[in-house]
This record gives C-alpha cells, sequence and structure tokens, in this order.
C-alpha cells in the first residue's frame, strides 16, 4: 500500500546518504562505475539479444516465482536481497516476475534509482532465469528528483540480457502493458499465458469537476486496457483454435479481492468471513483493508466472460497474502518482500516478508496446478524490527568492462 511508514527521518540511510555519499564522486566510487555513466548510460548494458521464448520444459512443468514490494532505495535491506536468493536457489523458478513497487522514494539521482533497480533484478540476471516486471504506484517516487519516468525505467530493464519486456501496446493507459506465452515442451503452440498490465499510480485529481474525497485514491485498471486484454485474448483463441489458460499480474487488487475475503459487496462481518473461506477455499491472511482505486475497471467481468483467465495476482497492501477461488478464477496477494517498507506492527513487523510460487504443469486441466506462499522465517532470516540497508550492489560487471574499455 502507499500511504504508510514511508517517512525515515534522519535513520542510517538518510545519515549515509547526507555524509559519505553525499558526492557523486563517491557514490561512483562506492560501486566501482565510471564517471561517464550518466552521459553514457545506453553502454551500461549490453543490448537486447534475441532470447528463446518461454517454454515448458521437457516434464511438461514450469514454475513462476512472484516478488513484490521490495520498494527500496539504493541502499537496500541485505535480508531483502538474502530472502530473493534463498527463493530462487530453494524453488529454482524457470520465471521470475516483479509485480510492481520494486523501487520508491530516496533515490536522489539516476545513478542511485538504476542502483536500486539493479539490486533487485542482479539476483535473477546472474543465475540466468528468464523475468519481467510491471509498474507499481511507488516505481516514479523518485522520479521527479531523478528524472527517470516509467519509460525511462522500462527501457533500463530491458537492457538486461534475460529480461522478457517489450515496450508494450501502443495506445493503452499506462507503461509496459504486455502479454508473454509460454509455449508447450515440444512444438510451438501456447500452452499458458501471462498477462502484465500496469494498474497505475493514483487517481486523477478530478473527473468531470468532481474530485475523489472520500474514495480509495489509487489508480485503476482503464477500459482501453481491458478492452485490450478481452480483444487480444479472442486472437489467441482464433490462432491456436482454443482458449489458452493464463494468469494475471497487476499491482493494485480488484473490487473483487474484498468481495472474496466477506463473501459480500456490503457486509464485512467475521460471519461473512467464516462463510466465504468455505465458499471461496481462502487460505492465508488479510491484515489490512484492500486498496483498489475508486473505480471498478471491469477486467474480472471481461475475465468471466472470456473464460481463459485461470487467476489474478497482485501485490500493494503489503500484509495481505490470502488467495482463494472466486467464482472460477484464483484472486490472491504474493504478500511483501522488501524488508524496508512498512509490515506488520512491532516485533512482527517483517513476519509476512516473502514471495509467491506458482506451479504449472501442461499435461493438467487449467495448467495451473498450485500456488503458494513462502516465507522469510521459513528460510531461518533474520526478522528482527530494524534497519539493515547496505551500500549499493555494483551494476553488471560484464558490462562494466564494455564501459571502461570505450
Amino acid at each position: 500500500m502507499s500511504n504508510q511508514d514511508q517517512n525515515k527521518g534522519l535513520d542510517r540511510k538518510s545519515f549515509i546518504k547526507k555524509g559519505g555519499m553525499a558526492t557523486l564522486a563517491l557514490t561512483l566510487a562506492s560501486t566501482g562505475l565510471p564517471v561517464n555513466l550518466l552521459n553514457d548510460n545506453a553502454h551500461a548494458y549490453s543490448e537486447k539479444k534475441q532470447h528463446p521464448k518461454l517454454q515448458f520444459n521437457s516434464d511438461g512443468k514450469f514454475k513462476i516465482v512472484q516478488f513484490n514490494d521490495t520498494q527500496d532505495d539504493e541502499r537496500i535491506d541485505r535480508r531483502t536481497i538474502e530472502l530473493m536468493e534463498k527463493v530462487l536457489d530453494s524453488e529454482k523458478p524457470d520465471f521470475v516476475v516483479f509485480n510492481g513497487d520494486i523501487i520508491t522514494g530516496g533515490c536522489d539521482t539516476e545513478l542511485e534509482m538504476k542502483q536500486a533497480m539493479n539490486n533487485v533484478v542482479h539476483l535473477v540476471e546472474k543465475r540466468e532465469i528468464k523475468w519481467a516486471i510491471t509498474f507499481g504506484n511507488h516505481d516514479e517516487d523518485s522520479s521527479s528528483k531523478s528524472g527517470m519516468y516509467e519509460n525511462d525505467m522500462l527501457k533500463f530493464y530491458m537492457k538486461y540480457k534475460h529480461n522478457m519486456n517489450e515496450r508494450g501496446e501502443r495506445g493503452l493507459t499506462g507503461t509496459g502493458n504486455m502479454n508473454l506465452l509460454i509455449r508447450q515442451s515440444k512444438g510451438n503452440k501456447a500452452a499458458f499465458n501471462l498477462w502484465l498490465l500496469d494498474s497505475g499510480r493514483y487517481a486523477p485529481a478530478q473527473i468531470a469537476g468532481q474530485d475523489f474525497k472520500g474514495y480509495p485514491t489509487w489508480d485503476w485498471l482503464r477500459f482501453n486496457q481491458v478492452n485490450w486484454y478481452y480483444e487480444t485474448s479472442k486472437k489467441l483463441e482464433k490462432r491456436y483454435r482454443y482458449k489458452v489458460p493464463s494468469l494475471v499480474f497487476i499491482h493494485i487488487p480488484l473490487w473483487e479481492h474484498r468481495f472474496m475475503w466477506y463473501a459480500s459487496v456490503d457486509s464485512r462481518t467475521q460471519a461473512n468471513h467464516e462463510l466465504a473461506v468455505k465458499k471461496h477455499n481462502i487460505v492465508g491472511e488479510r491484515n489490512e483493508d484492500e486498496c483498489p482505486g475508486p473505480i471498478n475497471g471491469g477486467l474480472f467481468s471481461a475475465m468471466l466472460e472470456r473464460g481463459d483467465v485461470k487467476g489474478v495476482f497482485c501485490g500493494h497492501d503489503h500484509v495481505n497474502t490470502y488467495c482463494g477461488n472466486y467464482y472460477g478464477i484464483m484472486l490472491g496477494y504474493a504478500g511483501n518482500t522488501g524488508f524496508g517498507t512498512y509490515g506488520l506492527s512491532g516485533a512482527d513487523r517483517n513476519r509476512l516478508r516473502g514471495a509467491r510460487v506458482f506451479h504449472l504443469d501442461e499435461n493438467k486441466e487449467g495448467v495451473l496446478v498450485d500456488t503458494h506462499m513462502v516465507f522469510a522465517k521459513d528460510y531461518g532470516i533474520d526478522l528482527s524490527a530494524n534497519d539493515q540497508s547496505i551500500d549499493p550492489l555494483p551494476l553488471n560487471n560484464k558490462n562494466k568492462e564494455k564501459v571502461e574499455k570505450r
């Protein structure tokens, strides 16, 4: 979520930023990068190579890991990295999605924003795992200072060798709206599809002269995005002569997430929830109100009509980890991966830091076999409620060498 626990004051991060990293020269020295990086950033990473398409393994299986809300500046909490590394090494996914709020405010320059992004995605790159990102409401929090906005960030991510992002469909609201097909283990037909949609940042100040005071002020999926999903889904069915089962990744939840938890639109009682658990097979925790936008964009209705989407998974509300089956479509949260942002209260602050895992099997009906959360506590990671920020990770060494040789 967006409005909690973002004022850090003069903490360790701020002190180091203002002191030991006060000048650009010292910042560059801390990473070992040449001073001309900011003026020659096009060469900081190798050009996008033609990568092989996503494809199911020879056993017909495919695994996805979803990280959400790593949400830190260039001085990331070391435990965020530790958690991601342990998840990647134990789960060995075929694909990773960073589903919004990868970074947040606190970066003063373009270099610091790149360091913040690299801290996170570097971990999958060095393991040669294919990956993609969606944008959340916090990714541009440092943009007004650095001058680096979502389009620039997307270009930066796309320079990594194993990144699967594309520029996205033209004319749609948001940045980088796209879908990724996963081919069958044998042949060239699609076995599964991933929809990566930008759910935006915040609602506009006004519509038709009316503000949103009293309503949720986050953003929502616009009609043009929903319509693009709907029409593209139909085109895929026409091409392959069957509906391609799929997952949707968005940062901000749908209104239907809340409806499912209570099995009700208006009533929110424990009795409602107890009914919902049985009706919708809900598992996991809900420790804060869902924070959708003020308008229901209609995505769920479109998905229900098409019948291809098996699940919609979000982040945004850090301490919600639940998942359930809402009229044939799974709705769920991936919790929160980053230790540098808000969590539960008091000593429990970091108890729910984690990631979500998806198991796909092309030989099973619907293909999506299982999804579950894994947590930092499962790996013996320190959960103490303190700050353990570290210096930025070095940017890509191979490409650093290319820059130095120029």
